[in-house]
C-alpha cells in the first residue's frame, strides 16, 4: 500500500465530531475557530502570554469573514437542494451556477448534466407513452369496429371482412414485436447468434412473406455472387429487411417497384429502393428516431421499424443510411465475413 493510500484510509477511520451540525457554514466556523484557537494555544505556550482582546478581536473577524465567504461556497449545494426537491414534483428545468473550479462546481456541473438527462428522459417517455397510445388505438378501433359490424349484422363475415380484421391484427402484432424490439434496445440487450448461411434464400423467404402484405407491389431481388454466403445473426438481419421492404412498400406508388440488391465481399452491402418521392436530405437522419414516419404518416407504420433496423445493424457493427435517389434508397453496410480468431 502506499504512503498516499495510507494516509487516506487513516483520515477515512477519523471520528466525524460535526456531522450532528446541519450547516455547512457553521462546520466551516466551527474549523476556523478551532484551528485559531489551537494556534493561539501554541503561541500562548510558546511565548508565555496573548493580549485578550486581539485574540478574540482576531476570532471574531474569522469568523465573520468564514460566514461571507462560506455563502457563496455553499450556494451551488442550496441550489441543487432546491432543484431536487423540483425534480420530485416532476420539475427537470432547474440548473445550478457552476462557475466554480473546486469540487463543488465540479459537483454542480455533473448535477446540471444529469438533470438533462432525466430531462430528456421523462420526455422521452411521455412521448412514447403517447405515441404507443396512439398506435394501439388505431387498429384495436379498426378491429372493434369490424366485429361490430358483424355481430350486429351490417356486414357478413366473408373473406373480405375477416381479411380486414386480419390485417389489423397483424398491425397490432408487428407493435407489439416492435416494441418488444424497443425495450431490448432501452434495456442495453444486445445477444447475436452469428453463423454463416446463404444471402438468397434469407432474401427470398422475406420477400415472399413481404409480398403477402404488400399485396399489389412488386418486389425484385439481385444478389451478387449468387451463391454468396455471409457470417450475422441470420433472424437479426431478415427483420431488418423486412422492415425495410415494408417501409419501402408503404412508402412508394401502388402497384410500383420494391428493388433489393445485395453485394457480397469483405462485406456486405445491401440497398432497398422504391419508386416514391424519397427523403428530404434534411429528414434523412430523422426518419431513424423512434416514431417517425416521414410526411406519410397515415400509411399505417409504427415509426419503430427503421429505428430498429438501424439498432440490428448497429449490433453487427455496421451502418444504414439513406442515400440518393432516384426515389428513396436506404444502403445497409454490413461485416459479412467472421472476424479472424485473436492469437
Amino acid at each position: 500500500m502506499s504512503l498516499r493510500s495510507a494516509f487516506q484510509t487513516t483520515l477515512e477511520l477519523l471520528p466525524r465530531p460535526l456531522d450532528p451540525v446541519r450547516s455547512i457554514k457553521v462546520k466551516l466556523g466551527i474549523l476556523l475557530l478551532s484551528a485559531m484557537s489551537a494556534g493561539f494555544a501554541f503561541f500562548r505556550w510558546r511565548i508565555g502570554w496573548l493580549a485578550p482582546g486581539t485574540t478574540f478581536g482576531a476570532m471574531a473577524i474569522v469568523l465573520v469573514t468564514s460566514q461571507i465567504l462560506a455563502h457563496g461556497m455553499t450556494r451551488p449545494l442550496r441550489e441543487m437542494t432546491a432543484a431536487v426537491r423540483a425534480m420530485r414534483a416532476g420539475d427537470y428545468s432547474s440548473r445550478v451556477r457552476a462557475t466554480a473550479r473546486d469540487e463543488v462546481g465540479e459537483l454542480a456541473g455533473a448535477f446540471n448534466q444529469m438533470a438533462a438527462d432525466l430531462g430528456a428522459a421523462d420526455q422521452q417517455r411521455r412521448e412514447l407513452i403517447a405515441n404507443v397510445s396512439h398506435e394501439l388505438r388505431t387498429p384495436i378501433t379498426a378491429l372493434q369496429n369490424v366485429l361490430e359490424n358483424v355481430v350486429d349484422g351490417v356486414a357478413q363475415p366473408d373473406a373480405v371482412t375477416m381479411r380486414t380484421a386480419l390485417a389489423q391484427t397483424e398491425r397490432l402484432g408487428r407493435l407489439v414485436t416492435e416494441l418488444l424490439d424497443l425495450s431490448r434496445i432501452d434495456a442495453g440487450a444486445h445477444r447475436l447468434d452469428k453463423a454463416e448461411f446463404a444471402l438468397a434464400p434469407l432474401l427470398e423467404e422475406v420477400v415472399a412473406e413481404a409480398s403477402v402484405a404488400a399485396r399489389g407491389v412488386r418486389f425484385t431481388v439481385d444478389v451478387t455472387p449468387d451463391d454468396a454466403t455471409i457470417y450475422a445473426d441470420e433472424a437479426r438481419l431478415a427483420q431488418v429487411v423486412a422492415n425495410l421492404l415494408d417501409n419501402a412498400a408503404r412508402h412508394g406508388p401502388a402497384g410500383g417497384e420494391v428493388r433489393i440488391s445485395a453485394s457480397v465481399g469483405a462485406e456486405l452491402v445491401l440497398e432497398v429502393a422504391d419508386d416514391g418521392p424519397g427523403i428530404a436530405p434534411q429528414d434523412r437522419e430523422r426518419v431513424f428516431e423512434r416514431f417517425t414516419r416521414g410526411e406519410r404518416a397515415g400509411g399505417g407504420g409504427t415509426g419503430l421499424g427503421l429505428n430498429i433496423a438501424r439498432w440490428v445493424v448497429d449490433l453487427h457493427g455496421g451502418t444504414i443510411a439513406v442515400v440518393d435517389g432516384p426515389g428513396c434508397r436506404i444502403r445497409a453496410t454490413l461485416p459479412a465475413t467472421c472476424p479472424a480468431p485473436v492469437t
